[in-house]
């Protein structure tokens, strides 16, 4: 296969924050959240020049070693080849280390810039290559699934190939995120996981999941009890345990809440006539944000608008039930 030519002119890219598990759906189901983070990439003659602004802005690599240069980096190797420098400006808004989905972000970001700024881009990687390779660098395919196709999705793996569907979430659903000031990392939080759980607990489970499938599409009243967990969320709480004990206090009020993937920030999901209210129970320890569900998934952008909306990363996320599949492996990435 030929070398891929790249296009002249910069492309911006935006990509949802996402929220993992929602309880009882652990490393199956994702929420794809209205806030987001700007990319824009260019190809340049030489070099590689990065700016940074927001989340990240003063700890972030400026190198080869940013998450999103090594994400652009893999699909430019699946494209066909790598351009001779490149220029990048981050606008980051989903905060980092707090369970939002930010590395699945730079992820999608880097293969979705990738695919848009090589002429052809999409005839040599297509929606599934995308989900192939975002799972291959993040581990598992629940966040970026929900990055990719916006909406509320269920993703699997089958004979070593991720899969994912995409639902739209009841619009009566408003998300409220808790997201406390410091971080908790990935990697402590599913240490704490036991290698075993009670056969009842996953039973449990496994009910509550397939409730929320219907709670989270058609009759939000069941979101309280579709939420619950026993696998992951109890085992966890000694990392958060300000978390934990936000979750045990909303819940007891009768607010459907849970740990946002790793954790710590906490959502809980409300709704219209709830939402302020939910908001306000926030302590000074914690910025509340009420945000819109996200349906459009990662998506290229004209350069000079400020909307959410634009043409989708994959041409399956329009519908109630679009699917895509791609290979994948590895087994190191964030929930």
């Amino acid at each position: 296969m030929a070398g891929p030519a790249f296009r002249a002119a910069a492309v911006r890219v935006r990509v949802p924050a996402t929220s993992a598990n929602l309880g009882p759906g652990f490393d199956a189901l994702g929420l794809a959240l209205g806030l987001y983070d700007d990319v824009v990439v260019r190809v340049a003659d030489s070099g590689l020049h990065i700016d940074i602004a927001g989340e990240g802005s003063e700890t972030l690599p400026r190198d080869e070693r940013h998450l999103l240069v090594r994400s652009l980096r893999a699909a430019f190797d699946v494209l066909g080849g790598q351009p001779r420098g490149l220029e990048i400006v981050c606008a980051n808004r989903i905060p980092h280390g707090r369970g939002l989905g930010s590395s699945s972000a730079a992820i999608c970001a880097g293969i979705v810039a990738a695919r848009a700024v090589t002429i052809g881009g999409e005839a040599r990687l297509d929606d599934a290559a995308l989900l192939e390779l975002a799972t291959e660098i993040e581990g598992h395919p629940d966040n970026v699934a929900a990055c990719l196709l916006g909406g509320f999705t269920l993703s699997w793996m089958e004979n070593g190939a991720a899969r994912a569907i995409r639902m739209d979430p009841a619009d009566s659903i408003v998300p409220v995120v808790f997201v406390p000031g410091k971080p908790v990392l990935t990697e402590t939080a599913r240490g704490l996981l036991p290698r075993s759980v009670p056969h009842v607990d996953a039973a449990a489970n496994a009910g509550r999941a397939a409730l929320l499938v219907e709670a989270l599409t058609r009759r939000p009243g069941l979101l309280l009890p579709a939420t619950e967990d026993r696998l992951h969320q109890e085992y966890r709480a000694p990392a958060m345990p300000e978390s934990a004990a936000l979750v045990e206090r909303l819940r007891a009020d009768g607010i459907p809440a849970v740990i946002s993937g790793a954790g710590p920030t906490v959502m809980a999901l409300a709704d219209a006539e709830t939402a302020d209210k939910v908001e306000a129970l926030a302590g000074a320890d914690w910025a509340a944000n009420r945000l819109a569900l996200d349906l459009h998934g990662a998506s290229v952008l004209p350069l000079a608008t400020g909307g959410a909306t634009g043409g989708t990363a994959g041409g399956t996320t329009g519908g109630a039930a679009g699917e895509t599949s791609g290979g994948a492996n590895g087994a190191h990435g964030a929930d």
